[in-house]
């Protein structure tokens, strides 16, 4: 079992108030995310269910226990940092057994443990290697293989990928994919990508100043945000605003459009423009068009579709895809989804 509340979870840092007031519920079994811009709060509060930080008030239940006043060694959790922080003197072997040794754990126990984590993250032939002799990758795998023979009811990761290039960060997100399906444990993954969030989440919270904003399935927030904040920060490249005349149009204080909801032409459209930049990545390419009152606009087009600085496009918003927001940034037209403690959307 690996379920995991949170009520009323507040955290105070001397007069500032980093997380107001957060309730959740997570499943066992569930992959959660948690994402938002720098300083919104992920971290704080993955520390806050880790035991790392003391509460301000409410409550951290794990499965329907009370853990609140528990050390972090009590609450059963194993937590994967951002720095690997391996011992570089000892072996992969040794770095993976440490908390068994520390448990006093069997000697033939402990060999079969990480040997059995070892197989499970591909580490089998890098046993007796130090971690200075490893990739980031690889370190990274060994810091989570400690974590596993843990047998932990939950894992928490603080932006495991942080330090890893590009390349690495897909390979070891779709490993981390794969070793929940493996596991089925409960995990609790905090990044400030998005792009993470999305591939990786069953269900993402989305932060902003320590209050949740959203929390739901990646196409629950992708299809239908609360308000402008999820709208704008679940999608890449982000979507495109409008207000003036144009969201008036729409009886709307905002419209907010996606890039891959815009039809590009050279011959007619909507509304046209001069194109500023034209990023060509293949299959797709990605255009900022200045269209004068209008502002900039951000679109997809196919990888085909040639075109450059200065030329003239034009562009035809998707209308059945095209969103509206009030002027406090609540969606119209479809009912909010509350920051709740199932994800469910409930009406306000």
């Amino acid at each position: 079992m690996g379920s995991i509340r949170l009520e009323s979870v507040r955290k105070v840092f001397g007069d500032a108030e980093v997380i107001p007031g957060v309730d959740l519920k997570i499943n066992d079994g569930e992959f959660i995310v948690f994402v938002g811009p720098s300083g919104c709060g992920k971290s704080t509060l993955l520390r806050l269910i880790a035991g790392l930080e003391d509460l301000t008030g409410g409550k951290v239940l794990i499965d329907d226990k009370d853990v609140t006043g528990n050390a972090p060694a009590k609450r059963r959790l194993a937590m994967v940092f951002q720095s690997y922080a391996l011992y570089p003197h000892m072996s992969v072997f040794n770095n993976i057994a440490f908390p068994l040794k520390m448990a006093e754990m069997e000697k033939t126990a402990i060999d079969k443990k990480v040997r059995d984590a070892a197989d499970t993250l591909n580490l089998t032939d890098y046993l007796h290697r130090k971690p200075g002799q490893l990739s980031g990758g690889q370190r990274q795998r060994v810091a989570i293989g400690r974590a596993i023979v843990r047998e932990p009811v939950a894992f928490l990761f603080d932006e495991p990928l942080s330090n890893l290039d590009a390349a690495l960060r897909v390979n070891m997100r779709h490993e981390i994919s794969q070793l929940h399906h493996q596991l089925n444990t409960t995990m609790i993954y905090v990044t400030h990508d998005q792009v993470e969030a999305m591939t990786l989440a069953d269900r993402i919270v989305v932060l902003n100043e320590g209050r949740v904003e959203q929390f739901g399935s990646p196409l629950q927030l992708y299809q239908k945000p609360s308000n402008r904040f999820v709208a704008g920060f679940i999608g890449s490249p982000m979507m495109n605003f409008i207000e003036g005349p144009t969201a008036a149009e729409h009886d709307a204080h905002t419209i907010g459009v996606r890039p891959e909801h815009i039809i590009v032409s050279k011959k007619k459209g909507t509304w046209s423009g001069v194109v500023t930049i034209a990023e060509h990545l293949g299959a797709d390419t990605f255009l900022r068009v200045e269209c004068g009152a209008i502002g900039t606009i951000t679109a997809r087009a196919s990888g085909e579709f040639t075109v450059g600085y200065g030329d003239t496009v034009f562009l035809t918003p998707d209308s059945k895809k095209t969103y509206r927001f009030d002027k406090n940034g609540r969606t119209i037209g479809h009912r909010p989804q509350q920051a709740d403690t199932t994800g469910n959307q409930k009406t306000p």
